[in-house]
């Protein structure tokens, strides 16, 4: 079975009332859409903070959430000097603390920072059509000269959805590919 890949640069997203803290009224943007129905890149973006440590021009993603998430790569964690661990969206108790600063104030977040787990869209429709009821993750084959195998990637079974893989800037690095290639699902695991 074959997936669309998806490589996810770091960015931020924001529930109502900490973009406001951060934007004010703004009116929050898009500047393109992106492969997930419904979500797109944003004109605004922040600094992300650990002590001394940060990082600029961070793009917020929209549409709003319900929830306020950073999510960076592990070279991201080493600039900030932060240990976040590796999550699903929105799973956020114990995710490590991060200041969010916008051009009209800044938020300082106990928890919210992690990193991504590698994870694959799917539509519950998907899911029927591609018979893979109970598959809760799979392995992935890279093709080329720096080709490999990507275990524990995690199918996130949501509506609306479409079949895209996503990983971070440091796993396409590694493997020389980049959003739009085409990889192959190779082994199903199962729910016991």
């Amino acid at each position: 079975m074959k997936v669309i890949l998806g490589v996810s640069n770091r960015h931020v997203h924001l529930k109502k009332e900490d973009y406001e803290v951060l934007f004010g009224n703004e009116q929050i943007n898009k500047v393109k859409e992106l492969r997930q129905p419904g979500q797109y890149a944003t004109d605004k973006f922040v600094t992300i903070k650990n002590g001394d440590r940060q990082i600029n021009h961070v793009r917020i993603l929209g549409p709003i959430r319900n929830y306020t998430q950073v999510e960076i790569s592990k070279t991201d964690a080493y600039t900030l000097k932060l240990n976040p661990p590796i999550r699903t969206s929105g799973d956020l108790k114990g995710s490590s603390p991060i200041t969010i600063i916008g051009p009209n104030g800044e938020l300082h977040l106990n928890e919210g920072c992690i990193l991504a787990n590698r994870h694959i869209h799917i539509s519950p429709e998907e899911v029927k059509q591609y018979n893979l009821e109970g598959v809760k993750k799979v392995k992935v084959k890279i093709d080329g000269e720096k080709g490999g195998i990507l275990n524990n990637v995690y199918l996130k079974i949501q509506e609306p959805s479409l079949l895209e893989m996503h990983i971070d800037t440091d796993e396409g690095n590694a493997f020389n590919i980049k959003t739009g290639d085409v990889l192959e699902i190779i082994e199903l695991e199962r729910e016991d």
